[in-house]
């Protein structure tokens, strides 16, 4: 069973910005409600879609110059990275079936 990837400032470049493929980033906090309440579904994403993307979580309080260097002004906000690049950006609680059509929108699923 494997979960999200736990990122920070510190493995970001590595884990993401560095890494081949299709890259989900959670950008969260802890006393954030809408983030806490799309927490099951990143979960559940990330069991899914394993070895197909990477889904991870980078707590903005704990890690604020990634937050900053992509300009996160509200949370939940969830980047997709191709190739370490910003593809793609959700703001918001969304519902399973719109993060999943973004996944498999940038992995060329039809």
């Amino acid at each position: 069973m494997s979960g999200p990837v736990h990122l920070t400032d510190a493995n970001f470049e590595t884990e993401v910005l560095a890494a081949p493929g299709v890259t989900l980033v959670d950008f969260w906090a802890a006393w954030c409600m809408p983030c806490r309440a799309v927490a099951p579904v990143i979960e559940q994403l990330a069991e899914e879609y394993a070895g197909r993307a990477k889904i991870g979580k980078l707590n903005v309080d704990e890690n604020p110059r990634m937050a900053a260097q992509f300009g996160i002004m509200s949370i939940p906000t969830l980047l997709i990275f191709k190739d370490g690049q910003v593809v793609d950006q959700i703001i918001g609680a969304q519902p399973k079936a719109v993060l999943r059509a973004k996944l498999d929108e940038w992995l060329g699923v039809s």
